[in-house]
């Protein structure tokens, strides 16, 4: 809790993964991969809440030993690949018996994230006093230097633009990372999105923007760990 508002922290990991097999609690580093957001979560002082939210018996069986709270189980029909996130995080906020004014959404595939950036985004959140904040991090180029391949194979920009091209000339462009997602619950219920004009955005760079989705991706992150880069 946080002056006088309550955080719930929900984790949304389904079985079923195919790029990378049982992908939420593959080892890294000598633990589930799910295991390190939810220590991260647990180590916070301003979360009231942890709970997972999964189809899958293995995942929930491994998230309850390292302390998570599972309350229910999610349907199947909610767990598919074309599922959509909002539809897992309406029903998991339905499914409690408790309401909260925050929802911390955190995905398992961001295993540097820590609790240290969690605290920073809900402090974020606090002295800007908006109703949503999302984790982000910087692209290497701005749109205006991304092209596309059109039918003809000509090249065609993604952002149109009136402007010089030249790198140092171009505005410093972002992208959510999908480390954190803290929103203000009953404005989540009622736009139901997390990219609106009142979204607000926080860095996180170095390794914590690193998604685990494919195996490659995999690799590297027990690479960071091998080496320690993540701390």
């Amino acid at each position: 809790m946080v002056k006088g508002k309550t955080i719930l922290a929900l984790i949304t990991a389904r079985g079923g993964s195919k790029g990378i097999p049982k992908k939420n609690i593959v080892d890294l580093g000598g633990k589930p991969l799910i295991a390190w957001t939810i220590e991260a979560a647990q180590q916070s002082q301003y979360i009231d809440r942890l709970v997972l939210t999964s189809d899958d018996s293995e995942i929930i069986r491994v998230a309850k030993q390292f302390g998570c709270e599972v309350p229910f189980v999610r349907p199947a029909e909610l767990a598919l690949d074309t599922t959509p996130s909002m539809d897992v995080i309406l029903h998991a906020l339905d499914s409690l018996d408790t309401q909260y004014d925050y929802l911390l959404l955190l995905q398992p595939t961001s295993p540097f994230r820590r609790t240290q950036h969690i605290n920073e985004a809900v402090e974020f959140l606090l002295k800007t006093e908006a109703n949503s904040i999302v984790s982000i991090s910087p692209v290497k180029k701005s749109p205006e230097l991304i092209f596309y391949v059109a039918e003809n194979g000509a090249l065609k920009p993604v952002v149109e633009s009136t402007h010089t091209t030249r790198r140092q000339d171009s505005k410093p462009a972002f992208e959510y990372n999908g480390a954190i997602y803290l929103t203000h619950i009953p404005y989540l219920k009622k736009v139901r999105s997390y990219k609106t004009p009142e979204t607000r955005g926080i860095e996180l760079s170095n390794f914590i923007n690193l998604d685990i989705d494919e195996p490659k991706d995999l690799a590297y992150a027990r690479y960071i760990v091998e080496k320690n880069l993540h701390l």
